[in-house]
């Protein structure tokens, strides 16, 4: 028999004192009730969002919706809050077809049962309607140890050209805390100074021409918040992870944060207030944002990511877009051909 001073007894919602707690709110530490914790996560989003200004009433606004549990969660607060604060936003549901057999056709088909559930339109932008390629496709040429970075670009372009086909005035992605802390230590890691002055900012816009600004609404939930958010609200997503991406640079960095995150769980938070924190150096030279010769799309090169990708892709040499090859930018936008040495640096090797 159980020794009665040994019986776990249930614990109260540290917010409410009334009903019995059923989480503890890793980002915080309180033991809360399912309304309480509802109000509380969806009261912070709020928060974010009047702090940061981040739309102005009657805008239209673009979810990027891929039908995982932070697209899902973000399009269901952003549209519960909508309507409690008359945001007056006209919001729409954005998605991006990469074209991965038994996964993005998958997820796709939650992302339009998502669209009857909060009553929203959607737009879907492929890949092969966009650049002529499928993820499948480039999977076939370029192997499994860089192709996260033509899918990143790819659908970092795809998801402005859909906006921009759509009209909208802002696009708001689901970037958590975790997302945002990753970044900064893959961009320290990676010495990218650029992108480590700006991973961290909640809003971004670029002067380029037709450049739709982007936010994240989500940037200091926790990810372990989120999935407890859509657990317990019964959310309809899409919880498989890409089939190309167990060798993508973020994990390591992802698996380095949940140590540190296990040690300390204000890591997260921690580390996204270093990034806002850090200052660059007077004196060191920074990329300068223009746009792209061929395409139009903002670009630091002559030509940007996407096109130098896209000629690779087109010409055989995947290789091209991979490292620094600014100075062959020239003879790809006068359509010279290639020398046969730096033809065979850039053809696809066994990865």
């Amino acid at each position: 028999m159980q020794c009665p001073v040994c019986v776990i007894m249930p614990v109260q919602c540290s917010n409410c004192v009334q009903r019995r707690a059923v989480l503890k709110r890793p980002k915080t530490g309180h033991s809360l009730c399912k309304d309480c914790f509802f109000w509380a996560f969806e009261e912070e989003i709020h928060q974010t969002i009047v702090s940061a200004g981040l739309f102005n009433h009657g805008e239209t606004v673009a979810i990027g919706a891929s039908g995982g549990k932070d697209s899902t969660v973000l399009a269901h607060v952003m549209k519960v809050l909508n309507e409690r604060y008359d945001y007056g936003l006209n919001l729409l549901l954005l998605s991006v077809d990469e074209g991965i057999t038994g996964y993005r056709d998958d997820s796709l088909e939650t992302v339009k049962r998502n669209q009857q559930q909060y009553e929203l339109p959607l737009k879907i932008v492929s890949y092969e309607e966009l650049y002529g390629w499928t993820m499948d496709a480039i999977v076939k040429q370029v192997g499994l140890k860089n192709n996260c970075t033509f899918c990143g670009v790819f659908r970092r372009q795809a998801l402005d050209r859909g906006a921009m086909m759509l009209k909208v005035d802002k696009i708001c992605t689901g970037h958590n805390a975790d997302d945002v802390a990753e970044t900064v230590l893959m961009n320290v890691l990676r010495g990218d100074i650029a992108r480590l002055r700006r991973c961290t900012a909640i809003s971004t816009a670029s002067d380029g021409e037709g450049a739709i600004p982007r936010c994240k609404p989500l940037k200091y939930a926790y990810e372990k918040e989120i999935v407890l958010y859509a657990y317990f609200k019964k959310l309809d997503y899409f919880s498989t992870e890409c089939i190309y991406s167990p060798n993508a640079y973020r994990g390591h960095a992802r698996a380095f944060l949940k140590d540190l995150e296990s040690i300390r769980p204000s890591s997260i938070i921690d580390v996204i207030h270093s990034g806002e924190t850090l200052s660059i150096k007077e004196g060191v030279k920074m990329p300068v944002q223009g746009t792209c010769s061929r395409c139009g799309y903002i670009s630091s090169q002559a030509l940007c990511k996407s096109c130098v990708l896209l000629e690779g892709l087109n010409r055989g040499l995947p290789k091209l877009g991979i490292g620094k090859h600014h100075r062959l930018h020239g003879k790809i936008l006068a359509q010279e051909p290639l020398t046969e040495q730096e033809e065979k640096k850039l053809k696809p090797v066994d990865f």
